[in-house]
């Protein structure tokens, strides 16, 4: 029973380092991250049940003690805090929803992971560990480099077709390569973190050949098929395109050489030989194709060709809900560069900090705080009406919604491994007798140079599920590769006679039989939530393809095997409001009440039990502005949800203009100018504002007679025209109304 326990969690962590980074669909409704986490909490799951089952068996409870138990236990203590008194519990426990990682739960599976690793013999399967992880690098490293050259396998698989047609305009992997990881920062950092230790790899390979460094070495296979790997990883980053994770490698890389130069494993002349080989590569990489930071391609090819604008890297965002009113989309004077949008992000993080300093606004919970402290000057950028759901700094993220306490438990974690690997490479510095294993020399400096890579890519934007396991695993597989872990030091509790062989009692078969039950019924709930998310996905898909009958069935399925999911009911309120609407519109009053209760009651029930939560409240709105359409008493309602949205979002232009829209449609239009006036000073250049203001004028001049009568028609027109001279001097609406 032990060894089946044993082999059970051998597998399990094999297949964690090989398929997690892989692991994507297009069933769900995210791709990537939504499905890396589900594998990573249904293989958590196999590994805790086949550890707790095997500590059973063999009367004894053993973890293993490390260096870093208090920093991760304080930092795991500070996340369940900071999720008790959250703005949103359910998001800080879970996670933002389809992402899910950065939530308690995740970090509860990490730690799992990380002991269970380290208390059942693993590191004697280290190697291959290692043969899983960088196989799965090898395969996602020749999985995206096609993209980049319009050949995406992934449209392959989703829709028969080696192109890259299956991608929408915000995902262009010609442009930027992003492979099975799901977006290019998250591609960067993953290549930066494992580079170091493939190129240890070929340094250990090279010196298992007798000699010195020559183009001989080139003709042993091994020596050659690595340093192609090592090249093509090199250009997956460049292709990718991301500047933080190019700046990450980097850092990585030049550590790694002067750990070898600082602790003397080879000769100078020796060791320059092989930093001047690899490097040389990269650098004429970076001639080729040129970098993600400007101004590093003075001296490139790209220089000497006709010049071209360049891309525009933007922030990975969320869109928010379509507006009440549905206007058109103000008409914007360019794309706002990513570093001026993260600048005003990072002082909204800072500004939800100091409401809530010592545990933040809860994990997780930045999409909803971040409205209540957004500058209002994010208006005038391009992404004005995108929702964030990350700091994009992982460090701000933390302090934000985890606040002092979550921040400085996690740099603990971080600034102790960095302590104990100075430590150890002063201890080793010029000791030859010591170097003997230069296999695992090597990977000790290779481990703590991916993991700087892993806090500098993480400091331009944020951690994803792989890259906060390997934050967890490269220590720890340092500490074994340099025999850090004292095996004599674990916190145990024997119920069994030392040396004596009991055979299993019926009290430890129920309790085995006990932990394989939890362990079925659990993976049952993460299946049945997983076909939930199938179905809901299909059901928001068919909504916006405007096949609501079809989304109904598929989002009623989902409410059905996931009740809990707040998300899930959000996306049917609305479906149930649109086809309420539409079964009145076609003389079917009675079905149409009857989805509009319902519609009601599945909003309300959301709102309440998540009264944070901004985006739901817009939800609300939406949902009462589709039935006011056929009654107008819910104008009102609306603009009471309205009001709501506004509290929990003050800074939020749109948000301010349909307050301003839905004034207008319950008769109060002097509420209305003034509240659209209040949008104008948020966003300057709203041209739908504007527009919604004259509208207003030229109600009030028709009801007015007199002078109030001329003002109001000569503040429509000075709105109207503001629009011409100022905003989109061809907007057809615009003037038709002066013409009119």
């Amino acid at each position: 029973m032990v060894a089946f326990c044993d082999r059970v969690i051998r597998y399990s962590f094999y297949s964690l380092f090989f398929f997690v980074p892989l692991f994507f669909t297009s069933n769900t409704s995210e791709l990537f991250e939504l499905n890396k986490m589900w594998l990573t909490w249904g293989l958590t799951t196999i590994i805790a049940a086949s550890w707790i089952i095997k500590m059973i068996v063999q009367r004894k409870i053993s973890i293993q003690r490390t260096p870093l138990d208090i920093p991760i236990l304080l930092f795991l203590l500070s996340q369940a805090i900071s999720t008790i008194i959250s703005l949103d519990s359910r998001v800080s426990f879970w996670g933002y929803y389809s992402r899910f990682n950065g939530g308690l739960l995740s970090f509860i599976s990490y730690t799992i992971l990380y002991y269970a690793f380290v208390s059942n013999d693993m590191e004697k399967h280290l190697k291959k560990v290692f043969y899983a992880t960088l196989s799965s690098l090898l395969i996602v490293a020749l999985w995206g480099l096609p993209s980049h050259f319009g050949y995406d396998p992934t449209c392959l698989i989703f829709r028969g077709t080696l192109d890259t047609s299956c991608w929408t305009e915000g995902f262009k992997p010609t442009v930027r390569i992003f492979s099975s990881l799901g977006q290019p920062a998250w591609m960067t950092a993953y290549l930066a973190a494992l580079l170091p230790i493939v190129v240890g790899i070929w340094v250990g390979i090279c010196e298992k050949i007798n000699g010195p460094f020559s183009i001989q070495k080139l003709k042993n296979w091994k020596v050659l098929s690595l340093l192609v790997f090592i090249i093509v990883l090199y250009f997956d980053l460049l292709f990718a395109n991301t500047r933080g994770g190019f700046l990450a490698f980097w850092a990585a890389n030049g550590i790694f050489w002067l750990s070898l130069f600082f602790l003397k494993v080879f000769p100078v002349k020796k060791l320059v030989t092989y930093l001047v080989v690899v490097n040389f590569f990269f650098f004429f990489a970076n001639f080729l194709i040129g970098t993600p930071v400007g101004q590093l391609n003075k001296l490139t090819m790209r220089s000497f060709q006709s010049p071209s604008k360049p891309a525009t890297t933007q922030s990975p965002s969320t869109p928010t809900p379509t507006p009440v009113a549905q206007p058109e989309t103000p008409i914007q004077t360019g794309i706002t560069d990513s570093a001026d949008i993260r600048v005003l992000v990072w002082k909204g993080a800072v500004d939800i900090w100091k409401s809530q300093p010592l545990f933040g606004s809860g994990a997780e919970t930045f999409a909803y705080a971040y409205y209540q402290h957004r500058p209002a000057t994010h208006n005038m950028t391009s992404e004005w009406d995108y929702l964030y759901n990350k700091a994009h700094n992982e460090y701000l993220n933390y302090l934000a919604t985890t606040g002092a306490v979550g921040l400085l438990t996690h740099l603990s974690i971080l600034g102790v491994f960095i302590y104990l690997w100075i430590r150890y490479l002063l201890s080793m510095r010029g000791i030859k007798e010591k170097h003997n294993n230069l296999s695992d020399l090597l990977l000790a400096c290779a481990l703590p140079a991916g993991f700087v890579s892993i806090i500098i890519s993480n400091f331009f934007g944020f951690s994803v599920v792989i890259m906060n396991i390997f934050l967890y695993f490269f220590p720890l597989w340092f500490f074994m590769l340099t025999n850090k872990i004292r095996y004599d030091k674990t916190l145990s509790l024997s119920f069994q006679a030392v040396g004596k062989y009991v055979s299993i009692n019926p009290y430890q078969w129920t309790g085995i039989i006990g932990i394989f039950f939890i362990a079925i019924c659990l993976l049952y709930q993460l299946v049945m939530f997983w076909q939930a998310d199938v179905a809901y996905a299909l059901g928001y898909n068919y909504d916006r393809a405007q096949s609501y009958q079809n989304a109904y069935t598929y989002l009623a399925k989902a409410v059905q095997m996931r009740s809990a999911e707040p998300v899930f009911k959000d996306e049917f309120a609305l479906n149930l409001a649109t086809l309420a609407t539409a079964f009145v519109q076609n003389n079917d009053a009675s079905t149409g009440a009857q989805l509009a209760e319902q519609a009601i009651t599945l909003t309300k029930d959301v709102t309440e039990k998540h009264p944070n939560n901004v985006v739901f409240w817009k939800t609300r709105v939406r949902v009462y502005y589709l039935l006011a359409q056929v009654d107008n008493k819910y104008y009102q309602d609306a603009l009471n949800s309205i009001l709501s949205a506004q509290k929990l979002a003050p800074t939020d232009a749109k948000i301010s203009y349909n307050v301003g829209v839905l004034y207008g449609q319950n008769g109060i239009f002097d509420k209305g100018i003034t509240e659209l006036t209040h949008t104008i000073t948020l966003k300057p250049n709203y041209r739908d504002a504007y527009f919604a203001r004259a509208l207003f004028y030229k109600e009030l001049a028709a009801r007015s007679g007199g002078v109030d009568k001329t003002n109001f028609e000569q503040k429509a027109k000075d709105d109207l025209n503001y629009i011409i001279k100022n905003i989109n001097p061809n907007d057809a609406d615009t003037l038709k109304a002066l013409s009119g």
